[in-house]
């Protein structure tokens, strides 16, 4: 089977791609495809790779890359809030009711899906009990478990891990650095008289701020590449909404790569049998899960970055 666009390469001849190839081509693809996994744009990738397979088959009577197709549709989040509203979702039922314009069916990509507010998922579940003839809908989220169960029951679950290249955010590497520095003063002993703890809680600060500083660097490089690949119908709430996510997923990176660090600090010392040590990085690690729950809930990532310290600052004295 051939497309214009292709599988992201890292995700090429996984087993998970070959069934939906395999779907396709027998045209025994289901109807309502959930598509999760820890990286937004990985997801995305893989829903516009089945799009094309889709929409540009044999039978077709003009083919258009799939975000431009007539036939493709989206919903997004929209605004600060990111919440896909029910209107938003009535909209887009409306459009999948239609008959296909140039291909031989519909395909609509549902974006996070997850911020859908109650009415919405309530509303949306009507059209998975009864989907639309020759409409294949694909919803996309980070995080599966927050849909109705309901929605999750009438869909084929499909998980696909990260594809995305590193990061690599501008500072990002000497900020890690530090960090591993001020973990080593603190588990070296360092926190004896004030002035060594003043020491401490100025860096604890210092990596705050420049935390903020990379993050806020990351997005707006990113937003400026994503930016140009965004249809042009798209309204600015809708535009905010993206950018936020953008943001969410880029420092959800960073706390993942600042629990590697951490990680990386505690294993030559537990190897060396330290069992302060583990219980140190058993509680950082905890923490640091907590702390990016609270990301979730919208607490601003400089909090929630701050309350991590803090901890980590008592953690690694006491051990």
């Amino acid at each position: 089977m051939t497309a214009a666009t292709p599988w992201p390469p890292a995700l090429a001849g996984t087993p998970a791609v070959a069934v939906i190839e395999q779907a396709i081509a027998r045209s025994r693809l289901s109807h309502s495809l959930l598509l999760h996994g820890d990286d937004p744009d990985t997801l995305l990738a893989v829903a516009l790779a089945i799009a094309d397979r889709l929409l540009n088959a044999k039978g077709a009577s003009a083919h258009f890359p799939p975000e431009q197709h007539p036939d493709c549709f989206a919903l997004r989040p929209a605004g600060k809030m990111r919440i896909i509203s029910v209107d938003a979702t009535r909209e887009l039922i409306g459009k999948v009711q239609v008959t296909p314009a140039v291909a031989p069916r519909k395909v609509a990509i549902l974006h996070e899906v997850d911020r859908m507010n109650t009415a919405a998922a309530n509303v949306f579940l009507k059209t998975l009990e009864e989907p639309p003839a020759n409409t294949t809908l694909l919803l996309l989220t980070t995080r599966p478990y927050a849909l109705l169960p309901t929605i999750r029951s009438r869909v084929l679950h499909f998980r696909f891990p990260s594809a995305a290249i590193a990061l690599a955010a501008d500072g990002w590497p000497a900020w890690l650095e530090d960090y591993r520095a001020w973990l080593g003063r603190l588990a070296g002993g360092g926190a004896a008289d004030k002035r060594a703890i003043a020491d401490h809680v100025f860096t604890l600060y210092g990596l705050v701020a420049r935390f903020a500083a990379v993050l806020d660097f990351a997005t707006g490089e990113v937003w400026k590449l994503q930016k140009e690949k965004l249809p042009a119908d798209l309204d600015d709430d809708e535009q905010v909404a993206i950018e936020t996510g953008i943001a969410n997923g880029l420092r959800a990176r960073l706390f993942a790569e600042i629990e590697g660090a951490t990680r990386a600090f505690a294993l030559p010392r537990l190897v060396a049998g330290d069992e302060s040590t583990r219980r140190a990085l058993v509680s950082a690690v905890e923490k640091l899960e907590h702390a990016a729950g609270l990301l979730r809930l919208n607490l601003n990532e400089s909090a929630a970055l701050e309350e991590f310290l803090l901890c980590s600052l008592r953690l690694w004295t006491k051990r």
